[in-house]
């Protein structure tokens, strides 16, 4: 490994076009073409890094020019030096003050962050033969730690007791769930969820959550939920704007007394945010994204604050190339820190586009074994739905595409 050098890098813009059938619709996200801001790290070896962040469309190419910015940080360093000192390296990538101005730590370059990072997980994962969840298992509770960058956190949790927390996981057991969009109107939801109900049941066990996708202010997310409250749900995910601790607070308390929870995570952008709603009692359930925040690195320190204060991890997934990543995030979880088994978001579709698709089979994730991060894509998928795109080989250069290139914009 201390021979790898990174000798270059590379940005994909890959669109695939989800809004013509509105796959993955909500009330605040009318039509999105799921996508990836796509980095491959070149080495002088037979292996590269591949790694992405997710979008909906427009802006996926503001992404990958963040992209080329962020990686070229890393042309010339070798593998070995790059996660001998993980937290110090994650460190190094965010420190650079010119692009730190159009963050920091947050926003297109820190989704630009989350795709280089990843690489090099993808990388590292695929030259030792490992599964990144694997990586991160065989290390020791020190070695993890010093996977992070504390600045920030410290007063969330310190190493020591970041050490102490990792030797204290047990597993534990997982429930049965099931979740609906909701936010579109009271009437029409409490139909779709007495359907749900109807299916899964009301038994303890069976798992009922809900989703408004940030589409509420938050005397309107007390309200809407206060009329659902009989079909039970766990949990109501983005109930208001994703940067208001004070308000998914707020919700959290008017709700609690008819046993529903709040969450959030997956517009939450880095770990100072969690912090603050993990220590101010915000939140139920965090819900880390493996994209907006900055790779596996961030997620680990989530993973921690949220072992400390006692709030269960539900991994954001769904969207193309997440339940790849996610499903490593769970397992580490539940292996690693928390010793319970995550409840994973998992939505059947552009799967076939990776190489190593995440698979599930009797209602749970088939844990990971090929060596990497599980997002390297298929060549052909990459050229056939690149944008703009190569006449007469991307998808985005047909008569198909017409509509979306053309119409109005949602």
């Amino acid at each position: 490994m201390t021979d790898i050098t990174i000798t270059g890098f590379r940005s994909r813009d890959v669109r695939f076009p989800t809004s013509l059938d509105k796959t993955g619709s909500d009330a605040m996200n009318a039509a999105g073409d799921y996508s990836a801001a796509y980095c491959i790290l070149d080495t002088d070896s037979p292996h590269a890094g591949h790694g992405m962040t997710f979008t909906i469309g427009r802006g996926n190419d503001i992404v990958c020019a963040a992209i080329d910015q962020v990686a070229d940080r890393l042309r010339g360093k070798t593998l070995a030096a790059l996660v001998a000192d993980w937290g110090a390296t994650w460190r190094y990538l965010v420190s650079d003050s010119q692009l730190r101005w159009i963050g920091p730590e947050k926003g297109v370059i820190h989704l630009a962050l989350g795709a280089v990072v990843n690489a090099v997980w993808d990388l590292w994962a695929k030259v030792l033969g490992k599964p990144v969840w694997r990586v991160v298992a065989d290390m020791t509770p020190e070695e993890y730690v010093r996977c992070i960058d504390f600045r920030y956190i410290t007063d969330a949790v310190t190493p020591a007791e970041a050490v102490a927390l990792l030797r204290a996981a047990a597993p534990g057991k997982a429930a049965r769930v099931a979740e609906l969009k909701v936010g579109g109107g009271v009437a029409e939801d409490r139909r779709r969820l007495a359907i749900a109900r109807d299916v899964i049941g009301y038994d303890e066990g069976n798992v009922l959550m809900v989703d408004a996708n940030q589409i509420w202010s938050v005397p309107e997310a007390i309200d809407y939920m206060q009329q659902l409250r009989e079909f039970r749900p766990w949990f109501i995910e983005e109930p208001t704007s994703p940067d208001d601790i004070f308000g998914h607070r707020a919700i959290r308390e008017a709700l609690r007394p008819h046993g529903i929870g709040v969450a959030t995570g997956e517009m939450c952008q880095n770990r100072v945010m969690f912090k603050q709603l993990l220590m101010n009692g915000a939140i139920d359930v965090c819900q880390v994204d493996a994209c907006r925040l900055g790779g596996v690195n961030e997620v680990l320190a989530v993973l921690l604050m949220a072992k400390k204060f006692g709030v269960p991890v539900v991994p954001h997934s769904g969207g193309v190339g997440l339940p790849e990543y996610t499903q490593h995030l769970s397992t580490i979880d539940y292996v690693v820190v928390s010793g319970e088994k995550s409840v994973l978001e998992y939505v059947d579709h552009l799967h076939e586009h990776f190489l190593h698709p995440s698979v599930v089979q009797n209602g749970y994730y088939r844990t990971p074994t090929e060596p990497g991060y599980s997002v390297e894509m298929k060549p052909e998928s990459m050229d056939r739905f690149a944008f703009p795109g190569e006449p007469g080989v991307s998808w985005w250069t047909s008569e198909e595409a017409k509509p979306i290139l053309t119409g109005d914009k949602i």
